[in-house]
């Protein structure tokens, strides 16, 4: 049969087979490695099988599809010299083939793409290839690609819409099925424009045809659902951007064909999800990988006990994360966003009665975030995360909304709120008589500031403010604003006030100039 009148995913297979001799002249083939959830997952759910090409050349797939398809340019071609777009793995794979076939490439990225993978480009390309940084988004970047082939005639290696850029995304499901660790009875594979989802797919139907096959999406990016849902591929009108790797406004249209035909289902995951199975490679791997990657992985834990003694596979699609990206990423995954409860709650604006709360509601529980400025002169509404690290707590935590109910505390629910956030903290200095902020360092650990409020602070002042967020360290560190009846009794505070004592490390008393701005005045 003539390979044009072939059906796709029939055409798919062939060149997949073709693509892996082509493929290992540029790089080998990434483990299939077993990983063990811990903690509170521990002895639960499926097994879990990852494939690792976050040890890849470029430590994301993306060099497959793209050394595939340059390494079959007639000269002819090669001599006009390539152009991409891409956010930054396929860039990467772009320049490593570029550069080992010996292809000028013109690579274009949105101007928001991570330092880490620019300068990657650069260390796989060398003197073979040129960045130039155009708009603001991907879309922005292929326009501006495609005009310069237009203008050039160079030959546009697409990320993801290529029948050859899929077979080679499809080799990493080659070598998945030559390790002898399947069959799987379960994929979990992560969607962007659809060319990893659509390779991979059809090489594990094809020698597992019993397998389930699942894409993932962020729920902000689902653009092969809408695909799948609308008939056809439809354009998103919003991009939640936090996976930038599968940050994809439309699926390809032969990503699309092939996924409506290999696929079981689709289904999406949160940001925090995500955050979540990032946390998890780091414990279970020591893997360090970019948000994206962890999608497959995301939704194998929301779906943990459906799958419980099965085995199923997940690919760790890339690794290239901006240090300062993965700081911010680490802080939110020590919450432990996925038990955590974010509550605002009303409390008598009195001496004691914060501490009050803490005993009598939150105990056992950890605070990863403590919000509160005074702003009224009877009542108190300070802004809590809570979250539990053991079943017990855990527990306890879901049973906090029906606890707070019973006792008659006015309390409401904030997860997401923008003021929450961005850390808004509201704070009348007019509503203050004698303030005092403290600077507080304190060891990470269940009740040491707890002991710091209950010995220092219990019976000498009123709270006037609270800015702390847990962030992963042992030391956590706290802006404490304190109001006092009188200026005696503050002076007498500051000079019995140890540096160091229980629970806490240091403590420092804010300087005048802070505190002005503070208050305001």
């Amino acid at each position: 049969m003539d390979q044009e009148n072939m059906p796709l995913t029939r055409r798919l297979r062939q060149e997949t087979l073709f693509a892996r001799e082509r493929v290992h002249r540029f790089g080998r083939a990434t483990p299939l490695e077993r990983l063990v959830l811990t903690g509170p997952a521990e002895g639960t759910g499926p097994e879990i099988w990852v494939k690792r090409e976050d040890s890849s050349p470029i430590k994301a797939y993306k060099w497959r599809g793209a050394s595939n398809r340059m390494a079959i340019l007639t000269e002819e071609e090669k001599s006009r010299g390539v152009v991409t777009a891409s956010a930054g793995n396929h860039a990467q794979g772009v320049a490593l083939a570029a550069r080992k076939l010996g292809i000028h490439a013109r690579i274009y990225m949105p101007r928001s793409s991570p330092a880490v993978k620019q300068e990657a480009v650069r260390h796989h390309g060398g003197e073979w290839i040129t960045i130039c940084l155009a708009g603001d988004s991907y879309d922005e970047a292929v326009l501006a690609a495609r005009e310069d082939e237009v203008a050039t005639g160079a030959v546009y290696i697409h990320a993801y819409d290529d029948l050859l850029v899929m077979a080679g995304q499809g080799t990493l499901a080659d070598e998945v099925v030559l390790s002898g660790e399947g069959p799987f009875d379960a994929a979990f594979l992560q969607i962007g424009g659809g060319g990893m989802a659509a390779g991979v797919s059809c090489w594990l139907k094809t020698y597992w045809p019993e397998i389930e096959l699942i894409g993932v999406e962020g729920e902000g990016q689902a653009s092969m659902k809408a695909a799948l849902s609308e008939g056809k591929p439809v354009v998103l009108d919003e991009l939640d951007l936090f996976c930038d790797g599968t940050a994809v406004r439309k699926a390809g249209d032969l990503p699309w064909q092939i996924c409506r035909e290999t696929l079981d289902r689709i289904v999406t995951v949160s940001n925090q999800e995500v955050i979540q199975a990032m946390r998890v490679f780091w414990e279970g791997l020591r893997a360090v990988c970019e948000p994206s990657g962890a999608l497959g992985l995301a939704a194998v834990l929301q779906e943990r006990e459906r799958w419980a003694g099965k085995k199923v596979l997940v690919v760790l699609t890339g690794s290239n994360i901006d240090f300062q990206q993965l700081g911010i990423i680490a802080q939110s995954a020590g919450a432990d966003a996925l038990t955590a409860r974010t509550l605002r709650v009303r409390i008598s604006e009195r001496k004691g009665s914060m501490l009050e709360l803490l005993d009598g509601y939150f105990a056992g529980l950890n605070i990863a975030d403590f919000q509160y400025g005074k702003s009224d002169s009877l009542d108190a509404w300070p802004v809590f995360t809570l979250t539990g690290d053991t079943p017990e707590a855990r527990s306890t935590l879901d049973q906090l909304p029906a606890k707070l109910d019973a006792a008659g505390v006015n309390w409401e629910e904030l997860a997401g709120a923008v003021d929450v956030q961005f850390r808004a903290i509201p704070l009348r200095g007019d509503l203050l008589s004698f303030p005092l902020f403290l600077r507080l360092d304190f060891y990470e650990r269940r009740g040491a500031l707890h002991d710091f409020l209950d010995t220092v602070i219990r019976g000498h002042a009123s709270f006037c403010y609270f800015n702390y967020r847990q962030s992963g360290e042992r030391i956590g560190r706290a802006l404490i604003g304190l109001d006092f009846e009188s200026d005696a009794a503050r002076s007498d505070f500051i000079k019995s006030l140890p540096a160091r004592g229980p629970g806490y490390r240091q403590c420092h008393i804010v300087d005048e100039d802070v505190t002005r701005r503070l208050i305001g005045r």
